[in-house]
């Protein structure tokens, strides 16, 4: 039976986080197996990686970060919902713990947000084309809304939706790792609403939150896919996005955001995105499923109405994940 044909962006995660990690995202991307790359504009190596982005003509999007690391925006000149005392971002868990407390105030959520446009154009010499969020702090409630309105302001139309169909049902996911894909997923269901009241677009599917570090391999990331399509008409020109983490693993104090790197960058997990993406195998499972890789400006040049899903179809792909 045919499947719905299926146009992937690969998009690499945390570029400019420490040169060690750019270094295998470029040579992800150079081999074809990475398409598109999220900058953290705060990273230690942001400055080289915008370099390597220039000469390689990678496509470059932001990586909207206020959970880790140093502020860009006034935030770092004084006293901020956003930081801890000692300047910092209040960290992954920290962040959502603020923001579920009411203590963040949005107005400086904005002001970060566009201070680190700004910086990307100082870096980059151009718009970024998309912006996502570092640890998906982009969907979170209400900040979710100032991310949006930011967004439109300042001419940006792409971003990620974390909606990875039946994530709930991954066994394989650890319980912390389960337990916070399923509290992603729950904020980006909700976040669709002000996405899309201002405008913004995203892939009709996204993978990535099953198939993280360790997780990733060849068989469920098709597995994953796979279930993004259950209920799409054949024959249906499907948009999709796959999350990754590639790269070679940091050696402290190299890395990071102002703190030096995290374990999870430090970890050999880094390496293994690496290897899966680039092996023969999954390029040969992706083009057995009829999947074709495609940056974010092959699918903003697409003819209206190609591979936009129709409502009904939409209510499909966002029906509840299973427990």
């Amino acid at each position: 039976m045919a499947r719905p044909r299926v146009r992937l962006v690969i998009t690499a995660d945390d570029f400019g986080y420490c040169p060690r990690r750019d270094e295998g995202i470029v040579e992800a991307f150079l081999a074809g197996a990475v398409t598109s790359v999220s900058l953290l504009v705060n990273g230690v190596a942001a400055e080289s990686a915008a370099e390597l982005a220039g000469r390689h003509q990678i496509p470059t999007g932001l990586h909207a970060n206020l959970s880790e690391g140093r502020p860009v925006g006034p935030a770092r000149h004084g006293a901020s919902s956003l930081l801890s005392p000692e300047g910092f971002f209040l960290g992954k868990m920290g962040f959502r713990e603020a923001v579920a407390a009411g203590d963040i105030a949005l107005p400086q959520v904005r002001e970060e947000l566009e201070a680190q446009l700004i910086r990307f154009r100082e870096l980059l010499g151009g718009e970024p084309t998309h912006v996502d969020g570092h640890q998906h702090v982009h969907v979170l409630p209400g900040v979710c809304q100032v991310f949006a309105e930011t967004l439109q302001a300042n001419g940006v139309r792409f971003t990620r939706l974390p909606v990875e169909r039946g994530v709930g049902g991954c066994a394989w996911l650890e319980a912390p790792a389960h337990a916070f894909a399923c509290a992603v997923e729950r904020d980006a269901r909700a976040a669709v609403g002000p996405f899309s009241r201002y405008g913004l677009r995203w892939t009709d599917a996204f993978v990535g939150l099953s198939t993280c570090g360790r997780h990733m391999s060849a068989h469920r990331v098709s597995g994953a896919l796979a279930r993004a399509l259950e209920g799409i008409p054949t024959g249906h020109a499907l948009t999709a996005e796959l999350m990754a983490h590639p790269g070679y693993p940091s050696v402290p104090p190299a890395g990071g955001c102002g703190e030096g790197p995290d374990a999870f960058s430090c970890s050999w997990e880094r390496l293994h995105e690496l290897r899966v993406l680039t092996a023969p195998t999954l390029r040969a499972r992706l083009a057995q499923d009829g999947v074709q890789l495609c940056t974010l400006h092959d699918l903003d040049s697409k003819r209206p109405g190609e591979g936009v899903l129709g409502e009904a179809t939409l209510e499909t792909f966002l029906e509840p994940s299973p427990p």
